[in-house]
């Protein structure tokens, strides 16, 4: 069970080919528009589930869940570190609002 406030990633389709203009490559055509959104869930849940998840700009987003702690795949760096990710938090609330 994935709880409420834990990091996770969803999926969402945001266009069916189908829906695609005509105005595109022909392969193009052939594929949905997709979405993959990092954020915290906002309600316990299952992998397959549909959510709602926050992400970190506040913005709330729906979308079949796919992962808990996933990591960012940019080349060099391991797996999900929980405590960067709130290292990351706070210090924009502190640059934000100030250290008081």
């Amino acid at each position: 069970m994935i709880k409420k406030g834990d990091w996770v990633q969803i999926h969402q389709i945001v266009l069916k080919a189908e829906e695609r203009t005509a105005r595109i490559p022909e392969d193009t055509k052939l594929c949905p528009v997709e979405l993959w959104v990092k954020g915290f869930i906002k309600e316990d849940a299952s992998l397959g589930d549909e959510v709602e998840i926050e992400t970190l700009t506040g913005r709330l987003v729906r979308g079949e869940l796919i992962e808990v702690n996933p990591r960012y795949n940019y080349g060099f760096g391991e797996e999900f570190i929980p405590e960067v990710l709130q290292i990351g938090l706070k210090l924009r609330g502190i640059l934000k609002d100030g250290e008081n």
